[in-house]
């Protein structure tokens, strides 16, 4: 008899994941099992059950992560009453697990101590799949291809990952520049979080922290933390001094190599202003070269939308129960993706879709953007890491990740903007846009931040897509410049899927920065960790007729 706290449990559910109607099970909760790893250390997880016989048997789930209960719960719960007998486990050192939070360093031998120790539960249901976004996935990563190569026994069988990517080293330094909100953000809450801090963690999600507002301007990048949590964390500490990829801090962490390894069938859900986006797409590619495309469900939303967390579970459910419990086929074809600008949903055999190409559109000194050759010139503008360029919007950990209006952010002397004219018919981009601008600069080190927007016929100019590079840094991997010193920088920007409608023009907007998205360039080439020192930069752009620079756009022509 399903009991009052129960049939509350369910409701809370159904107001909590939108469009999700319970499963039929009851469920009980065991609180605070002790997991032991390795070293002797005991990590805490909950374990969620249905009530009653399971026919057939679903999956044992697996969810790793550091946030909590809280973080867990909804969706551990609406698991277990579709069936799913689901371990949530909190990473080591966070939320009563012992040992010492290091972010990412220990999950792979936890996750694959955690794993052997679920199948020799008597509650083990007889398969295990993993579950879970952002850090739950990358703890999914970790385990997924290392345990299907040297322990296939008590490899998971399935994976459902959402929003997430194997190698957080490649997003904090993003093609050279440091993800300065994401990395700071995220460190002061996990430093509250440690703290128990929880009041000023519910007050940041509803308003700007005057203390993280302050240290967005701190320079060097290292003091940051201390003004955002009061004190040095050592872990953002090893991120600031490390901006190489290649540096064992971050290769001990990355599990892209492995991605091709992972022989289980994944499930991949996504958003196009999600912070991990082009990284996800690329391990879908990974996977799909290796023989083995993934199941991939890509939305309108960003990292912690409000609409995405309904998708991912009934996706997943669904998933799982094809793949481990003989349910039925659920799609039409492997990849459903969401065409902005037309609102629409469109089943797709693969990502990219089979029709597109990239088309090279120029960069014109009047500020024209065509597929005509441009005719020289030089465009030029000031960036004054004093007064940083500001970012407008982008893909972040604030539910504001969507498009935004950039039109007075286009009025800046410090952004230049190319626009093409009113669009004949429609056009639909599917992909990843590639910039190869022809730059110059007077500074040691600037950055290339390069924007796409949708300009409507009213004026607003509504973000699209966008990437950074960073010239001249202590990682950074130049062109070698031409015999008047400009280099032809390429940029890669987020991958998109939009459509332009007949009478929008395409916009192109080029700065040399989006604070704080990303650290402001001092200018001096100096390592982040220590650079204090600013330099205002004289940057140029050249039209030149025999190396033009252009955007390669990736038209899709069903």
């Amino acid at each position: 008899m399903t009991t009052l706290s129960q049939r509350l449990s369910r409701w809370m559910q159904a107001r909590m994941i939108k469009g999700v109607v319970p499963g039929p099970y009851d469920i009980t909760v065991r609180k605070d099992l002790r997991v032991p790893m390795d070293d002797g250390t005991e990590l805490l997880a909950d374990l969620i059950t249905p009530v009653g016989e399971v026919r057939p048997p679903l999956p044992t789930v697996v969810m790793r992560g550091p946030y909590g209960r809280r973080s867990t719960d909804t969706q551990a719960r609406a698991l277990a009453r579709e069936g799913f007998t689901v371990l949530a486990q909190r990473c080591r050192g966070t939320w009563g697990s012992g040992g010492v939070f290091h972010p990412q360093v220990d999950e792979q031998r936890d996750g694959i101590a955690t794993h052997r120790w679920v199948r020799r539960q008597p509650w083990f249901t007889g398969s295990v799949a993993t579950y879970g976004p952002s850090y739950l996935g990358y703890t999914q990563w970790a385990v997924a291809a290392r345990m299907q190569r040297d322990d296939p026994a008590n490899a998971p069988d399935a994976l459902c990952l959402i929003t997430t990517m194997p190698d957080f080293g490649a997003i904090t330094w993003d093609n050279g520049a440091f993800s300065l909100r994401n990395a700071l953000g995220w460190t002061q809450m996990m430093d509250r979080m440690a703290k128990r801090r929880l009041l000023p963690l519910v007050l940041a999600m509803l308003r700007p922290d005057p203390k993280l507002t302050k240290a967005f301007g701190v320079l060097p990048l290292s003091a940051g933390d201390t003004v955002a949590t009061d004190g040095p964390v050592g872990w953002y500490q090893d991120w600031v001094a490390h901006e190489r990829l290649t540096d064992e801090y971050w290769t001990q962490q990355s599990h892209t190599a492995s991605v091709p390894d992972v022989t289980a069938p994944v499930y991949m859900i996504t958003g196009w202003y999600d912070i991990f986006l082009p990284w996800q797409l690329r391990n879908y590619a990974q996977l799909a070269a290796a023989g083995r495309p993934p199941r991939l469900t890509i939305g309108p939303w960003g990292h912690v939308s409000a609409g995405l967390g309904g998708p991912a579970l009934s996706g997943s459910v669904a998933f799982l129960k094809e793949h481990l419990a003989s349910g039925p086929h659920t799609r039409v074809t492997p990849v459903r993706a969401f065409l902005t600008g037309a609102e629409q949903w469109h089943d797709l055999p693969a990502w990219p879709p089979p029709g597109t190409t990239a088309q090279p559109w120029h960069l014109h000194g009047s500020g024209l953007l065509s597929q005509a050759a441009p005719d020289g010139g030089v465009t030029r503008y000031t960036y004054d890491p004093d007064d940083p360029t500001p970012a407008v919007g982008g893909p972040s950990l604030q539910p504001n990740s969507g498009p935004l209006d950039n039109a007075a952010h286009e009025r800046r002397d410090d952004v230049t903007v190319f626009r093409t004219d009113p669009l004949a018919a429609a056009t639909v981009l599917a992909g990843e846009p590639v910039a190869r601008i022809r730059f110059r600069s007077s500074q040691p080190s600037a950055d290339l931040f390069v924007r796409i927007c949708d300009v409507h016929p009213d004026g607003r100019a509504m973000t699209v897509c966008d990437g950074i590079r960073r010239i001249g840094g202590v990682a950074a991997a130049d062109p070698e410049p031409d015999h008047e010193g400009f280099r032809e920088v390429e940029v890669r920007l987020w991958p998109t899927f939009h459509r332009f409608a007949a009478g929008h023009r395409i916009g192109v907007q080029i700065s040399s920065g989006a604070h704080p998205r990303y650290a402001r360039n001092p200018g001096t080439g100096e390592p982040a960790a220590v650079a204090a020192t600013t330099r205002r930069a004289e940057q140029e752009i050249s039209h030149a007729t025999a190396r033009p620079s252009r955007i390669d756009l990736p038209v899709w022509q069903p």
